[in-house]
């Protein structure tokens, strides 16, 4: 089957090899920047040459999938994350374009058929976004050559964000590669670099590997400087893995055929409830890049189709290879499913795979897959490389994890059960991507030149633990929906009927944002008031707690006795006279210095106990008069704690000397609300009881302020 593409012939152009990794643990500054500039060049170089595969503007401008930006996006999108980093690492002190980096920040996680988004944008001409990349290239090399370079580059050093910035576009070079296999056929132009691997025959039969139990230590430490790792990879993880076997090969196109054939799509039997969901939106009978033709079968890669190659290893998503699965299970008789992350780790080990080993990574072997048994590691083949491999866990955090203050967002929106971990790599992967210990995730119905191999286990795995095990957390819930404590009513109760009594009968009452909400009591005592309230909250962890009451289940968390002894508590909206209200709330982990277009037209905003914990608090006060209604009310509470752990120094609002004189928070405050607000009334003061243990208790008094929106 050959390509319907019809393009002008194209001649190599000599692009420089994609570069594998970066070793951080150099000592020489020297030899440092040379490395690193190679490693910058190499990317962003791999980066362009991968857009020059589109031969039309339409490619350009067409969405490929509806839930995915057009590929214009992408192309400027890697250039703006860098000067974002730089900026923030103080590499550099102005942004570039900010019009274009307004356009380019946000936006890439791919979405769900539930939650589209039509919005018009007004996107640039090509010739401007590589205008635009050429600048940041010049920015980014003159920092390598001349900046101050003091070694090893470490979590903590500036120069982190450069690495950040490379390994980010890295990601890119493989999810747009991924969105032009899906853009239309005739866009796209084939190219020298990017060029599939010609090996193919037919499918090899599958067997398995005997896992013997074990025990996995997973997890890095910041102190670890010789390779870049981002914010999920940091931290420590331990398990008992008992014994299974496992596929030696990943599944092929020839042996997934026997699932199509089977009718494996139109038995909802295999499927689990967000797989049949995902089945009945996209309405497929087969994976995403076979093409039908006849009675033949054809693939698509990246530039063209070829004749189906039965032994390359099929691509899916994580639904299809868990219905996959459930399908070989119902043949078989045995326990078949897709192996948690933990068992993969097991078999990574007992093949013996090191760096250096050959595998199907760094684009090394061509812009394709390659045959299932072509890389043997062990007694397996392609344990890395060729496709990702799903697993059944959902990303979680490592105990001890911490979020990279350059990249707050990274990982923190996919704790939601709803992003499957990947392991091993791709045919594209490059750098972090194709290190055993990276951790990546997407929504279970995406694609990403992504397979699987299976595993036969009577062990279910245990799902793993999540941020509500932390003390923290129970801390939270305890101050929110526990007991009073010496007297002091509860803090959002309280200070929401303060609320409400301050504005008496004046303005709408239709829409109220908590924004800081935690673990949401104010969201629904607010909705005692309000048509709908919004609540949320940086930390995807705390917003689980008011998810959990407003679909009517009862909140648990262990409250801390003394030493490791803990005790059970249970609460429900109706103990606390809330229920009824789940329905007028909804939940976001949203960043309250960047929040996204669709959160507006606010009438009334309560920011308690935030401002004195973001990273940057000027922006969100400068900011939020955008999120609200002419005439709706700011309300602020804030005990003016100022830490340097939650918020640099320069960026606090008060609590320091400026001219020989004090700079209160709420100085501050005013300094950056008065171009948009009136203060309203006086300054009120809300006392509250932080318990930590049976006889240990925090006492705060958070000071309360209200502002109306005039301008």
């Amino acid at each position: 089957m050959q390509s319907t593409a019809t393009q002008e012939s194209v001649q190599a152009s000599g692009l420089r090899q994609f570069t594998h990794r970066l070793l951080l643990d150099e000592k020489d500054p020297a030899k440092f920047r040379g490395a690193l500039k190679d490693y910058f060049l190499s990317t962003y170089d791999r980066y362009e040459s991968l857009f020059q595969t589109l031969g039309c503007r339409e490619a350009w401008y067409e969405h490929a999938i509806p839930l995915r930006h057009p590929l214009i996006f992408y192309f400027g999108h890697t250039a703006t994350f860098f000067i974002n980093k730089l900026i923030l690492a103080r590499l550099v002190e102005n942004r570039l374009n900010p019009h274009l980096e307004s356009i380019f920040a946000v936006g890439v996680d791919e979405m769900s058929w539930d939650d589209l988004n039509d919005a018009h944008y007004d996107w640039p001409e090509i010739e401007e976004v590589q205008a635009y990349r050429d600048e940041v290239r010049r920015i980014v090399t003159d920092i390598i050559d001349h900046a101050p370079l003091t070694l090893p580059v470490n979590w903590t050093h500036p120069w982190w964000g450069i690495v950040m910035g490379i390994e980010h576009e890295r990601i890119h070079v493989e999810t747009s590669s991924v969105l032009i296999r899906q853009q239309r056929l005739e866009y796209i132009q084939p190219h020298p670099d990017w060029q599939p691997n010609h090996s193919s025959g037919a499918a090899p039969e599958n067997s398995y590997v005997e896992i013997p139990s074990g025990a996995v230590s997973l997890g890095r430490s910041k102190d670890d400087t010789i390779l870049y790792g981002w914010d999920n990879e940091f931290g420590s993880h331990e398990a008992e893995v008992p014994a299974f076997q496992a596929s030696r090969l990943l599944v092929s196109n020839g042996e997934y055929l026997g699932f199509v054939k089977a009718g494996g799509y139109e038995k909802k039997k295999y499927w689990d409830e967000e797989g049949a969901e995902w089945l009945d939106y996209s309405k497929v009978s087969h994976p995403e890049f076979w093409v039908e033709d006849g009675q033949d079968w054809g693939l698509r890669l990246l530039t063209g189709v070829v004749d189906m190659p039965w032994n390359w290893p099929v691509e899916v998503n994580a639904h299809e290879a868990r219905a996959f699965c459930r399908w070989k299970s119902a043949q078989t008789g045995q326990p078949i499913r897709l192996p948690s992350e933990d068992e993969w780790r097991r078999m990574l080990e007992a093949s013996g795979y090191q760096y250096g080993d050959d595998a199907n990574l760094y684009l090394d072997h061509g812009a394709s897959s390659t045959p299932v048994d072509t890389f043997p590691h062990g007694a397996f083949c392609s344990i890395v490389g060729n496709v990702w491999q799903w697993t059944e866990t959902p990303i979680y955090p490592y105990n001890n994890f911490e979020i990279h203050p350059y990249y707050d967002d990274f990982t923190t929106p996919t704790y939601d059960d709803r992003h499957a971990i990947m392991k091993g790599g791709s045919w594209i992967s490059g750098g972090n991507e194709a290190e055993p210990d990276s951790r990546y995730a997407f929504r279970r119905h995406f694609f990403q030149h992504c397979g699987f191999r299976y595993i036969v286990s009577s062990h279910t795995p245990p799902p793993p633990s999540h941020y509500e095990t932390d003390r923290l957390l129970s801390e939270y819930a305890e101050l929110h929906y526990g007991a009073n404590y010496f007297g002091v009513e509860n803090f959002s109760h309280a200070i929401v009927e303060r609320a409400m009594k301050a504005l008496g009968n004046e303005g709408a009452r239709a829409r109220a944002l908590d924004i800081g909400c935690a673990s949401g009591r104010a969201t629904f005592e607010l909705a005692r008031y309000f048509d709908f309230v919004t609540g949320l909250d940086f930390s995807a962890r705390f917003i689980r707690h008011g998810v959990t009451l407003a679909q009517g289940e009862p909140l648990r968390y262990l409250r801390a006795m003394e030493g490791e002894l803990t005790e059970l508590h249970e609460m429900t909206l109706k103990e606390l006279g809330l229920d009824g209200l789940g329905a007028k709330v909804e939940f976001f982990q949203a960043d309250a210095c960047n929040l996204k277009p669709q959160f507006g037209d606010y009438d009334f905003v309560l920011a308690a106990n935030l401002v004195d914990r973001l990273y940057e608090p000027a922006k969100f006060l400068d900011s939020i008069h955008e999120r609200m209604t002419l005439g709706g009310v700011l309300m602020i509470a804030t005990p003016g704690t100022w830490m340097v752990e939650h918020t640099p120094r320069e960026h606090w609002l008060g609590g320091f000397k400026r001219d020989g004189e004090n700079i209160t928070t709420l100085d501050g405050i005013r300094e950056h609300l008065s171009a948009h607000f009136e203060q309203v009334g006086g300054v009120d003061e809300q006392p509250f009881v932080i318990r930590e243990t049976q006889r240990k208790f925090q006492h705060v008094i958070s000071q309360i302020s209200y502002w109306r929106r005039v301008r």
